[in-house]
């Protein structure tokens, strides 16, 4: 099942803080929602391993991330893939975006995914919904994150 989504989120901190913060393993480990570890295991790949649960399906997903396309500060293209299990898989990556707004950083993001197993049995609408949910989630606590380090 494909999956696409988009959105933006405005930070109260600089462009370069905010891209330090993208790169930054122990930031991202504390802002993905169910993430139990992430490694760095080069400068532009992580190692990760998340749970989550997505309507009755509750998942452990272990997967790598790899960012290519660094244009430091404006953005990078991230992607990668996981695996659940018996749960499934998903595979995927998005497009970042960091431009300088009303003296903060507007981060802008356009995700494609393709996902398998019991997760795309369980209907686009309940994926779409707890992706949204997930994606939110992150972006509340990584601006928190960026704005307390830029203060």
């Amino acid at each position: 099942m494909a999956m696409t989504m988009s959105g933006e989120y405005q930070i109260a901190a600089p462009r370069e803080v905010v891209w330090q913060k993208l790169n930054d393993a122990d930031t991202l480990k504390a802002c993905i929602p169910g993430c139990e570890s992430l490694e760095k295991i080069s400068d532009t790949e992580f190692q990760a391993v998340a749970v989550n649960k997505i309507g009755p399906v509750k998942a452990k997903f272990k997967g790598k991330v790899k960012l290519t396309d660094l244009d430091p500060p404006n953005g990078y293209r991230i992607s990668g893939e996981g695996d659940g299990g018996i749960a499934g898989f998903a595979k995927g990556g998005a497009t970042v975006g960091l431009t300088e707004k009303d003296g903060g950083t507007l981060l802008t993001y356009n995700v494609e995914a393709q996902i398998g197993g019991k997760l795309a049995q369980i209907g686009q609408r309940l994926v779409n919904g707890a992706a949204k949910k997930l994606a939110d989630e992150f972006f509340q606590k990584f601006s928190a994150a960026a704005a307390a380090s830029a203060t």
